[in-house]
């Protein structure tokens, strides 16, 4: 029997995408369900998701005291009520026509199918090299602590199977990082499992419409998952990008005093 999946797209101020987006998907894959996980956006975005009346796509509104993109994509996963989710950006940067290969992958037995991408280019070429960097950093701090590495630690564009990480999200919760970008690193850091990985690989695609909502925040964040000593050089970031530290992370503060 064919399993089923839920694609998980986390939005904030995409109506120049949203309606396109669900219509591409549920055209290629009409058995496919659309999660649209919602950050409060205030351009027409929830209306329009709305206004398509379509049972398989629907859009969840999230607490605005808990904005933050890992948390949308979390959240959606744990709320997914199929065998399998993906998750995917709203702007055509991941294809359409590479969900049936991650769709497949599941099919075939696979906890976690991670697209990676042939080249980083369309992104610029500084952030491109940043991105190789940074990843071969995060993934030396992975080696070092026993857990595992996939092939494209910063996709934002791969599968899971619900039941096998559905428990650790509901465990992890506070400790992952919420507002932070990088969800398929924080789900391999608190992994325990034994996980069998399978991979596909596609084109990383530029912005179809609409701006980016990269920040500094961003590369700090992603340094702040790396446990102690990636904290240390999340401080040492805010400082270079003139970032409160312990506005990102208050309760740290609390802590420390």
């Amino acid at each position: 029997m064919s399993g089923t999946m839920t694609v998980v797209i986390p939005t904030y101020n995409e109506s120049k995408n949203v309606v396109n987006m669900a219509k591409a998907i549920r055209e290629a894959y009409p058995d496919f369900k659309v999660l649209f996980m919602d950050d409060n956006s205030t351009d027409g975005t929830i209306e329009l998701v709305r206004e398509l009346n379509d049972p398989l796509t629907t859009i969840y509104v999230r607490d605005p005291a808990k904005r933050g993109l890992g948390a949308s994509v979390l959240e959606g996963f744990a709320i997914a009520d199929t065998d399998y989710a993906m998750c995917m950006d709203c702007d055509f940067q991941h294809p359409i026509s590479s969900l049936k290969d991650l769709f497949g992958k599941m099919e075939e037995g696979a906890d976690l199918c991670v697209g990676v991408r042939t080249s980083r280019m369309s992104m610029g070429f500084k952030r491109a090299m940043g991105s190789e960097v940074v990843e071969a950093f995060c993934k030396l701090f992975f080696i070092l602590h026993r857990k595992y590495t996939t092939k494209d630690m910063m996709s934002g564009l791969f599968a899971l199977r619900c039941d096998t990480f559905r428990d650790e999200i509901r465990n992890n919760w506070d400790s992952f990082e919420l507002r932070g970008w990088k969800v398929l690193m924080d789900l391999m850091k608190f992994n325990e499992k034994t996980l069998k990985i399978s991979y596909i690989r596609y084109v990383f695609g530029t912005r179809a419409e609409g701006e980016s909502h990269l920040n500094p925040k961003v590369p700090i964040m992603t340094f702040h998952q790396l446990w102690e000593f990636g904290k240390f050089l999340a401080k040492f970031f805010c400082k270079v990008y003139h970032v409160d530290y312990y506005e990102m992370y208050p309760w740290e503060k609390k802590s420390k005093s």
